[in-house]
């Protein structure tokens, strides 16, 4: 007993860190860092003497806690169905800004759009080459990872992505009989030969 009283004040900290910040534990029990609530966001905005418009609230509002790492086009989407009239120019300047002010972090994951995350948190993603689901992974020891034999370039950043099928897509490919190992019909009739 008191030695769970004596982890009382760290644990009340690491609460009012969590609610000042907006940040939360993910399900391995990692602290998230996210950028910050609506609220702060548009008083840093201010602040820093951008304009504050109705739409860049908004923005603000959609890009809160959003794991689903959204193009700029898919955002403008989303915008457009609550705030009809939002420019797609509102939604990648307004992107921008943040990314300028270290609020969210833009992802190329291949396949041509940009993405962005308000997770600001070290961490990777994995991708279902199926549907396009998009999620955040923890993976250690990434930081060591250094190719062999490279000469004349200085790695900065090591960024992985895992690419495979998300469960949903494995229970489809299941019930239509489709390989879960091949990535094209070419390479599946070459697996299946």
């Amino acid at each position: 007993m008191e030695a769970i009283l004596r982890h009382i004040p760290f644990i009340s900290s690491l609460q009012r860190f969590l609610v000042s910040t907006t940040c939360k534990l993910d399900r391995g029990g990692f602290i998230v860092a996210c950028m910050q609530s609506p609220t702060a966001l548009a008083a840093t905005y201010r602040s820093q003497g951008r304009k504050l418009t109705p739409q860049r609230q908004l923005l603000f509002q959609l890009m809160h806690e959003n794991d689903r790492h959204p193009t700029a086009e898919a955002l403008f989407a989303e915008a457009s169905a609550q705030m009809p009239g939002i420019s797609l120019r509102t939604v990648y300047q307004t992107l921008n800004e943040l990314a300028e002010m270290g609020e969210l972090q833009f992802i190329d994951i291949g396949g041509g759009a940009t993405r962005f995350d308000p997770n600001l948190d070290d961490h990777h993603h994995v991708v279902c080459t199926d549907c396009g689901q998009i999620r955040d992974v923890h993976v250690k020891g990434t930081a060591a990872l250094r190719p062999l034999d490279l000469e004349d370039f200085t790695v900065s950043e090591v960024g992985v992505v895992f690419q495979g099928v998300c469960s949903s897509c494995e229970k489809s490919r299941a019930k239509t009989g489709r390989s879960t190992h091949a990535k094209s019909p070419a390479l599946q009739a070459k697996i299946s030969k």
